[in-house]
Formats: structure tokens, sequence, C-alpha cells
């Protein structure tokens, strides 16, 4: 199986998976970090500084005064050395102590795992030789009808997230430490919602961090399940970490925009597609109540997440955890 191409309910395969067609794209056109590995740290970073031990390290700020996905240069722009075993690719990188801003050599694996049960296993692991912030993501973007289908197939989705609050945030979408229950709101996707409806009725830009709580195989949270009804494709998705960012490409280009041309020539804007960035809660170096970001010197930061596709047919209920 090809992690782009799936087959749908009646065998026809799309590419499902956002992108470029080379790799001089990715290097100096991907702003919005299609299929990218972000870190060292995803997300935001309030004030684009962190305090270790009464020390202050001072990052980019390139989201307002903020720190976004790891800075000017973060790990989705460097160099990775691979090595293939099997049908695993591993990718290493050794990020020096002060590039862009954070401390300690840090020395990061990624594999990368496509089983033959149209799985796609992401595991994460990194190690420090000082205190220092980490929370990485993989970064790409879906839409179960074809890269190329736009905002309108996107609505048609069908999406559940397992979480019963999210991750309060104020106008520049840094948390304030608090959460909000999902219920009673438009971010309540416990069941299964179609996310044109919340989106157009609730103007939604949905970019956050769901708190996700349950479980299944593994020991890993089941953090999601996204339908597209009319092809019967499906995504189910499974992770280790606290929190996923659920983000539905508002920022891509808007409709009266020039288009961001990728694959095939297919011009990718706004609400073209999906992620869901299995993380730590965001800013959490700054919030003692949330899981914290700090890797130790001696200590190993793990991240899973697995990527489950298939299809189904039109009267197979979704499965919703109890």
């Amino acid at each position: 199986m090809d992690l782009r191409k799936v087959p749908d309910k009646l065998g026809e395969v799309a590419d499902i998976v956002l992108g470029f067609d080379d790799v001089d794209s990715y290097i100096k056109r991907n702003i919005p970090y299609l299929g990218a590995a972000v870190g060292r740290s995803a997300n935001r970073i309030g004030g684009a500084s962190f305090n270790i031990d009464g020390v202050t390290y001072n990052l980019a700020k390139n989201i307002g005064k903020n720190h976004l996905h790891g800075g000017i240069v973060g790990f989705d722009k460097v160099n990775w050395t691979t090595t293939v075993d099997g049908n695993k690719v591993i990718f290493s990188y050794l990020s020096k102590d002060g590039e862009e801003g954070y401390p300690g050599d840090l020395l990061t694996n990624i594999t990368y795992e496509l089983t033959d049960d149209n799985h796609f296993h992401v595991d994460f692991m990194s190690t420090t030789t000082k205190k220092t912030v980490v929370n990485l993501t993989n970064h790409s973007y879906f839409n179960l009808a074809g890269h190329d289908s736009g905002a309108e197939e996107l609505f048609n989705h069908v999406a559940a997230v397992f979480a019963d609050k999210i991750t309060e945030t104020d106008s520049d979408s840094i948390p304030t430490g608090r959460f909000t229950p999902v219920g009673g709101t438009p971010f309540d996707l416990r069941t299964p919602k179609r996310l044109g409806d919340i989106i157009s009725k609730n103007q939604m830009l949905f970019d956050n961090n769901f708190c996700v709580t349950t479980f299944d195989k593994q020991g890993l949270h089941y953090v999601s399940r996204v339908v597209h009804p009319p092809s019967g494709r499906y995504l189910e998705v499974y992770s280790d970490q606290p929190g996923v960012q659920l983000y539905t490409s508002y920022y891509l280009p808007a409709p009266t925009d020039p288009a961001l041309i990728g694959k095939g020539g297919v011009g990718y804007r706004r609400h073209g597609a999906f992620c869901l960035e299995t993380q730590n809660y965001p800013d959490a170096v700054h919030h003692d109540n949330f899981p914290s970001s700090i890797l130790k010197p001696g200590g190993i930061y793990r991240h899973k997440v697995i990527y489950s596709f298939g299809a189904e047919h039109s009267d197979e209920p979704m499965v919703v955890p109890s």
C-alpha cells in the first residue's frame, strides 16, 4: 500500500495526501508544513521564550510575538540522514545546542513504517544533553475524497474526536492554562459530525488542541475517526500523546487569493484538507497543570502515532468508544 493512494468502497484509488511533486517545493514553498515533521516544539510557545532553572531562552518570533513549529528553520527545513530497514525508513537529525534558541544537543530519530494491514506508524524518539523543550508532531494534510477535491468534499467528511475538553486560548491562539469542556459547543465531536455543517453554521476555523480521553489497542489513545461517506474511505488515529490539534486548513489561500500549487498542478485552498497533529498540549512549558514538555538528560522523549486507513460501505455504522 502507498500511504497516499487509498481505495474507496468500490476499489477506486485516490491520492488522499496533499503535497508537492518535487523536493525543491518542499524546501522553498512549504509554508503550510505539508507532510512535515515538526519540531523542536510543535504548535505555539507564548512570548517566544521559556525559562528552565532560572535561565531564559529566547526563540524566534515567527508568528506575531510568539513562536510556532520550531522557529524559522525548524525540523521541517533541515536535512535528515536516512536508513532503510525493510519496510521502515528511519530519519535521524542532531539539533545542536542553541539551534533556534533551544538548549542542548537534541538527537532525534523518526521511524516511518507502512504495514500490510494499511497502518502507517510514525515513532519519534529524542535524547538531549541539557534540559530542553520537546514536542514533535507529524503535519500531514488529508482529504479522503482525494487531495484535489477541495473544500466541497472536505465539508462532506464526518469527524469524531474523542476528547471531553480543549485547551482554552487567547486571541493569538496561546493557551491560557484553562480548559473548555466541549459539551454544548461546536467542539463536541465525541459523536460524529459533518464538518461542513459545523464550519458553516459556526464560522469555525478548527485549529484547536483537543485533550483526548479514550484508550484502545496497545494502550494508545483512540484519538479520532474521520469518514468520507461518498467514497467510504476512513482514517482512524491512535497515539500515546495527550492532545491532538484538529486543523481544517483555514490558513491555506482564501478563494479569492492565488492558490498554493501542489501535486499535479492542483491548486490548494482554504478548508481543502484536515490535519490531526498528535502532540503534547501547546505552550506546556508555561503551564504547570499541563503535561510536562521538558526533556532531561538521561531521559527519552517518545511519541507514537498510528494512522489506520480503510473503506466502509454506507450501511456500516461508525463505532464510537463508550
